[in-house]
């Protein structure tokens, strides 16, 4: 009996979504229900992690994100914040700098996360819901400092994320039947009269 944590890269998971218009149906997704489907059978999942950063520029995707982490609050999974930040960029065909917003500290945030839940021995195994190859150095120190302790990567639907494979002990595919499985009712009762409704561009 392996106990269990899971670790959500938000932005991995919901770009993994959102680059198919088919997928957003499947935005509305109750992240303790897909935990408990890629849980083993004779583990316990102890707790699940949502890492992500609200748009504050955009006052329209910030309400539906702010939706989505009440929804998840009610799931009993807990939310970890990052920041935007306004990065400088080169364009590669004109060549042109120009700003741009970009995610920062999901990736450090995750190792943090890591290692304390690790140091304090709330799991034996770990599942990391991401694509991303800047979390690498870290899961690969985390297996130097704590051998005895799995790590699994569960990547997001459409990425392959060849290299974090080779730092893991064990990968699952997301599967569109793991995303069917694990949505939340498109109405959510929270008590005291108040509904929580599916965005209408997530149905």
């Amino acid at each position: 009996m392996y106990k269990t944590m899971v670790f959500v890269d938000g932005f991995n998971l919901y770009h993994s979504l959102h680059v198919k218009p088919s997928y957003h149906k499947y935005k509305w997704l109750d992240l303790k229900k897909l935990a408990q489907l890629l849980v083993g059978s004779k583990d316990t999942l102890i707790k699940v992690l949502y890492f992500t950063a609200y748009a504050t520029w955009d006052q329209h995707k910030m309400i539906k994100h702010k939706q989505y982490v009440e929804a998840l609050r009610s799931a009993d999974v807990e939310t970890v914040f990052g920041a935007f930040r306004y990065v400088d960029k080169t364009c590669r065909i004109c060549h042109k700098r120009y700003k741009t917003f970009e995610e920062k500290r999901t990736d450090v945030n995750i190792a943090i996360k890591l290692f304390q839940t690790a140091i304090n021995d709330l799991w034996d195994k770990a599942l990391i819901v991401s694509g991303d190859s800047d979390l690498i150095p870290a899961l690969a120190e985390i297996k130097k400092v704590f051998p005895a302790k799995q790590i699994g990567v569960v990547i997001p639907i459409g990425r392959r994320a060849e290299e974090l494979k080779l730092v893991s002990d064990f990968h699952i595919k997301l599967k569109q039947r793991h995303l069917q499985t694990a949505q939340f009712q498109k109405e959510l009762d929270l008590g005291d009269g108040k509904i929580l409704k599916c965005p209408p561009s997530w149905r």
